[in-house]
């Protein structure tokens, strides 16, 4: 069905839905009015704080808090150096790709739609303030969302997404487009956790149809048996842009230090799961987390891909690097009530 035919009045169903290209995939039959579809912005005209959306993969409700914008290395986009037509912000030295500047948002998802997709709903993470703690405090139904997946709506619901932290972060003004306004809590919070928050390196490569992408975060140092260690999260999105159906059996992580350590890490599946990629269900995101024992260092890696007639390939995980940044104390749970 194609997205036009939304124009007036956006359905959706309470169980799933899937947006990808033009289409709507609908996996339930319970459906219930959610607003009023509007058409998505070009690139280089941001969404507001406050703006409703559909996520245009994963199907979920969600509103905007903050902008970032990151450095995407593509190396699906890699120009010849030849190629003047493509957009300078690009270029390639051999494999080396320069990162071109993209709009992602910082959002929260409905609590009523987080047991119903294929994303870890809890993968914004945190270390424990405690100088010799490992403890890891995750803060549930937070995403970032490049701008291509933002589907935006309007409601005259003053409530319309469910989650712990919008009374807290946003408040309804009629008057306002969004109706839904950063409150001061909002920019503090931003404010004093930006250095764990801040997205700034998005990496993708696409091996026969799979898209890998990934986003390193850097999250701070602990101090361990008289040595630093230094923490990392990363998520990755995998997704299916052909045809043909595809499951992740293995991972195969290659995870090199600056204090000269490489290391090797197997298994299978990723977070105790084997997803399977069709075109009816195309995305799968989660997150995982690296420690090191230096200030910086690369990821790579790939993983085996199986279709249906048992032949198998390896999709390529795009190389990415761990960078520290400096460390404070920060308590992002300062406005959570705990």
């Amino acid at each position: 069905m194609a997205l036009s035919a939304f124009r007036q009045i956006l359905i959706r169903p309470l169980i799933s839905v899937t947006v990808q290209k033009t289409c709507f995939r609908c996996l339930s039959t319970r459906l219930a009015e959610v607003g009023i579809l509007e058409p998505p912005r070009e690139h280089g005209k941001a969404y507001n704080t406050g703006q409703l959306f559909l996520h245009k993969i994963f199907g979920y409700r969600g509103i905007v808090l903050f902008p970032w914008l990151a450095h995407v290395y593509d190396r699906d986009t890699a120009p010849k150096l030849d190629d003047r037509s493509f957009d300078d912000q690009t270029t390639a030295v051999g494999k080396e790709v320069k990162g071109k500047n993209h709009m992602y948002y910082q959002v929260l998802i409905d609590a009523r739609d987080c047991p119903h997709i294929r994303a870890q709903t809890e993968a914004v993470t945190f270390l424990g303030n405690q100088d010799n703690s490992r403890a890891l405090y995750a803060i549930p139904g937070l995403d970032y969302v490049a701008h291509e997946d933002i589907l935006p709506y309007t409601t005259p619901d003053s409530s319309p997404i469910q989650h712990e932290l919008f009374d807290k972060f946003l408040m309804y003004d009629p008057d306002s487009n969004p109706p839904f306004v950063a409150r001061e809590t909002l920019g503090a919070w931003q404010e004093k956790n930006h250095p764990w928050l801040q997205l700034s390196d998005v990496h993708r490569e696409t091996t026969e149809g799979i898209r890998v992408t990934v986003i390193p975060f850097y999250m701070g140092c602990r101090e361990a048996q008289q040595t630093h260690v230094y923490w990392w999260r990363y998520c990755v999105r995998l997704e299916n842009r052909g045809e043909e159906t595809v499951q992740l059996r293995e991972r195969h992580w290659r995870i090199f230090s600056l204090s000269g350590t490489l290391e090797t890490v197997r298994g299978r599946g990723v977070v105790g799961q084997e997803p399977v990629l069709s075109a009816e269900q195309p995305a799968f995101q989660y997150s995982s987390h690296v420690s090191l024992q230096a200030p910086s260092g690369h990821m790579w890696g790939t993983y085996k891909m199986e279709r249906r007639d048992g032949t198998s390939f390896d999709c390529k995980i795009p190389p990415f690097s761990l960078e520290s940044k400096s460390d404070d104390s920060s308590n992002p749970h300062q406005f959570l009530g705990s």
